[in-house]
Formats: C-alpha cells, structure tokens, sequence
C-alpha cells in the first residue's frame, strides 16, 4: 500500500520565495494547498506541479489582509477533509517609505497579513499537528527582523514579531513531535522589492542576494533538520550575526543610512 503524501499548505503561492517553497515539497513528494490572490497564477502553478512532479494541488484564492481570510481558509481545508500536515506562512509585504507618509489603510493590511493571519492559521492548524504528534509550521520572517528598520520600520518590526513569536513556540512543542521553524531570507530578487518600493541596486545586491530558488532550497533543508531558525547565506547570516556586538540604536542608525541612500528618500 502507498504511503499517503503529506499536505503542504503555502501562503502567498503564486510569486516569489512561496512559489519556489511550493515547488521544492512537491518535488519531495507532498500534495500542496496553494494560498494566494491571483488565481490565474494559482492555476498554472498546481498544473506545474501535478504535471512535474505528480503532485496533487487545492488551490485557494484569497486576500489575507481580509480580516475572515484565515478562518475561511481553515473552513474550507476541515470542510473538504484536508488534514494539513506542514503549514508554511509565507504571505507578506512591506512598504518603503517614512512612517508618517504611508496611509493607515496600508499598514493595517501590512499588519493583519504579515502578524494576524500568520497567528490565526497557526493557532487554527497547529492542535491536530500536535495531536498527531508530527507535522510542523514554517514561519517567513526576514533578516530585517533582527534589527529596527527605519523607513521600513513596521514592516522591520512585523517580522520582529514572526522571529519571536516562532521562537517561543518552538519551544512550547519541543518534544511533541511537531516542527517549528523561521526563515529569515536576507535580500532576494522578487516581486516583492517592486510591491515595496526598494530600490533594485546598491548594497541589496552587493550582500548577500540570493535567488527565491536557492533560499526555498535552504528553507526546506532547514526544516527536515529541525532548525528553529534559518538564514540562508553565509553572507546574511555574517550579518545577523554581528548585530549581537551593536546597540539597537545603532543598528537603527546603520539600517536607515542603507535605506535611505538606496531609495533617495528626502
């Protein structure tokens, strides 16, 4: 009899670091639940995957930064008898500019898909995890996370919270079983450095860019091992590193000067 495929649901599936981790479990044999606002990209994406790697693919079309959007996603997975084994909170973006110039309305979304829906999937998914005594929940934070960010201060401070949080809960289910895990990817050449604004050239790509591929290789590979936090490349984790020998302030001070001669802010 055929050992049933694990199901692997990815958050912000359609572009980026989501679609590269979505590609790397369907080529290790699991069946994905791809979450994402874009159905067409949705589409072509899980017949990709089927087609390559015989995965079996539920796509979800959905905007996370709707307040229900998290709760209609665990209805529709307990509704259709879909037992999620790994859930991977991926979904995220930030905006590039000063505090006092971005509107409320985008940093309220900014907060309910980078903080909010990212903790209601997992409390709503983690139980059965734990009481199936396996599975696990990877969690996308940023090496941004590590420091403050002026000018992309509350995108900095969210995945501040995505760190701390996955960290404490790592803890919390040590020895049941079920694995918890941060990606902290540095720089990587997205979509998501046009959605926020961030200057393509300059120290971004000097340290430490990678590409989505290479550091959905490491996060899976980060995950089967157990890793409570992964920074892929040596570079970026160079520099997470140093952070521990400067103040905040002054991390503040040298994260800022970075952002705002890369993006010309006055």
């Amino acid at each position: 009899m055929c050992e049933k495929k694990k199901v692997v649901l990815v958050t912000g599936a359609s572009s980026g670091i989501g679609l590269e981790i979505a590609r790397q479990f369907a080529m290790h044999g699991n069946d994905l639940v791809l979450v994402a606002r874009r159905q067409n990209r949705l589409s072509a994406l899980a017949k990709e995957l089927n087609r390559d790697y015989g995965a079996r693919c539920v796509e979800i079309c959905t905007d996370l930064s709707d307040i229900d959007a998290a709760e209609k996603i665990y209805e529709f997975c307990h509704n259709r008898g879909i037992d999620v084994d790994i859930l991977i909170n991926n979904a995220g973006f930030g905006a590039n500019d000063i505090f006092l110039n971005q509107s409320t309305d985008v940093l309220n979304k900014m907060l309910l898909v980078n903080i909010m829906s990212l903790t209601q999937l997992t409390r709503m998914f983690l139980p059965a995890m734990r009481e199936r005594g396996s599975g696990g929940v990877l969690n996308v934070a940023s090496t941004g996370a590590f420091q403050p960010g002026p000018y992309i201060a509350v995108y900095y401070a969210s995945k501040a919270y995505v760190l701390s949080f996955t960290c404490a809960l790592a803890s919390e289910m040590h020895g049941t079983g079920v694995r918890i895990s941060c990606l902290a990817p540095g720089p990587v050449d997205t979509e998501f450095r046009t959605i926020a604004g961030i200057s393509p050239g300059g120290l971004l790509r000097k340290f430490g860019e990678l590409s989505a591929e290479k550091v959905a290789e490491c996060a899976y590979l980060g995950f089967e091992k157990g890793r409570t936090i992964i920074v892929p490349g040596i570079v970026n984790k160079l520099g997470v590193w140093g952070l521990r020998f400067v103040t905040r302030r002054a991390a503040a001070r040298m994260a800022g000067s970075v952002n705002k001669k890369e993006n010309e802010f006055t």
